[in-house]
């Protein structure tokens, strides 16, 4: 969701890019909410942070507890940034209605929308 909301928001600005420590697929929940809010991430895919490494950025987010241990020093970074959400689907698979299940990945997607447009604006004003 954090691809989709930079792409969206900062399209020809800043490119997003997405990638964890398993690729999972894309997750139709997570899907389905940024679809609702009028971005199309279908087209993403599920990357692992490998494909990465040898690529230079200006920054490095990561969004989870666990892609902050687990995520390879990028060398070229010029800064890495740390900003956990809580996990939709392990929130999810705790609830049994789908409309349960989905506003863990609204409100999760509106926080990620949220903090991706400070961050982007941030960026901008420091080029």
């Amino acid at each position: 969701m954090a691809e989709g909301w930079c792409n969206h928001l900062f399209a020809g600005r800043i490119q997003g890019f997405s990638a964890g420590v398993r690729a999972q697929g894309l997750n139709p929940y997570a899907v389905t909410a940024m679809q609702e809010a009028g971005v199309n991430i279908s087209d993403q895919k599920s990357q692992l942070l490998d494909e990465f490494v040898d690529e230079q950025f200006d920054v490095v987010l990561t969004v989870c507890d666990n892609a902050a241990e687990n995520c390879p020093v990028f060398m070229g970074a010029k800064k890495t940034i740390h900003y956990s959400f809580d996990d939709p689907p392990a929130l999810a698979s705790k609830e049994e209605q789908s409309i349960a299940k989905m506003s863990h990945y609204h409100r999760v997607r509106d926080e990620i929308r949220d903090y991706i447009s400070q961050l982007g604006a941030q960026i901008l004003e420091s080029a």
